[in-house]
């Protein structure tokens, strides 16, 4: 069985695990729409492009009749958009959950937005994932970088 991938799939890295203040400093690649996505700038000067990004936090807002949820993780706060058609994403919706979302970024600033591709709920096992997003976010980038 063979599986034709659209020239936008080929070209698009995988996920890359961020914060939302490394996508409030970035530098925008195009505009929002075309998938190009961003730079983050990392240590001794070198930096990564992004387009596809997983990211985690708390919901503090959802706003179904809009389509979005407000999260916040230790660096600031981030919007998702497309919440209402990702399969599975229901547990995700509520205020307090620690969720995990994959999806491409729209805008950077002044505050980043995502349009969802996956979500997941993480709020079973919160502390020891939010203890460890940030090494697994320095440990990818520096492998990536």
């Amino acid at each position: 069985m063979n599986t034709v991938k659209t020239t936008v799939d080929r070209k698009r890295p995988p996920p890359v695990k961020v914060l939302s203040g490394q996508l409030r400093t970035a530098e925008s690649r195009g505009t929002a729409d075309s998938g190009d996505g961003c730079v983050i700038r990392l240590d001794r000067g070198r930096c990564l492009p992004v387009s596809l990004v997983w990211m985690q936090g708390t919901v503090l807002g959802v706003q179904l009749d809009r389509n979005t949820l407000l999260l916040m993780d230790d660096t600031g706060t981030f919007t998702v958009q497309g919440v209402n058609n990702i399969p599975k994403g229901k547990p995700c919706l509520s205020q307090g959950k620690y969720v995990m979302v994959m999806g491409v970024i729209q805008a950077i600033s002044p505050e980043p937005v995502i349009r969802a591709v996956k979500m997941a709920d993480l709020s079973e096992l919160a502390r020891l994932h939010r203890r460890m997003w940030k090494l697994e976010v320095e440990d990818l980038q520096q492998a990536l970088a």
